[in-house]
């Protein structure tokens, strides 16, 4: 089993904020990974070393300020009377909507969903940003999200 239900995820209570609602059918395609099968695909994707991202270093590509070109304030956005996800970030991912994505913000906590999900909730995961990376399934562009309100775009190398 690769995912845990949306019910039993320890930090579930973002998607089912009053005042942010996820609907039904986005709630069913926003999943958990498994402890073990996030290690993996932190391990694959992010880092093979640190946990998490407060513990990057030079050794880690996401760490790596040569990796990332542009930084956008996500935070303005989200706190707009009508808050759409950053067309600076849509611009530099330039992914399909189908694309398959992982929110990853630690070796034990990936979330896996698709584009459009992600870009319709953008507003939940961001609960979650410390320092959480946003990375496309076949895909090198990346983003890093700060818990300052900062979005960094980058490349996987």
């Amino acid at each position: 089993m690769n995912y845990i239900s949306l019910d039993d995820y320890k930090k579930a209570w973002v998607f089912r904020h009053k005042d942010i609602p996820v609907s039904d059918i986005d709630a069913a395609n926003i999943k958990p990974m498994t402890s073990e099968r996030a290690a993996v695909l932190w391990t694959t994707m992010v880092s093979r070393e640190h946990d998490h991202p407060d513990f990057f270093d030079k050794t880690d590509w996401c760490a790596q300020e040569q990796n990332f070109s542009q930084e956008v304030n996500w935070e303005d956005a989200w706190e707009s009377e009508e808050p759409q996800f950053p067309d600076a970030i849509l611009n530099h991912l330039d992914w399909q909507a189908n694309t398959t994505v992982y929110f990853c913000m630690a070796r034990d906590n990936i979330i896996e969903t698709s584009f459009d999900v992600f870009k319709r909730n953008w507003q939940n995961f961001m609960f979650l940003a410390d320092g959480s990376l946003l990375i496309g399934k076949k895909r090198n562009t990346v983003v890093q999200f700060l818990e300052s309100g900062i979005a960094k775009l980058g490349e996987k190398p």
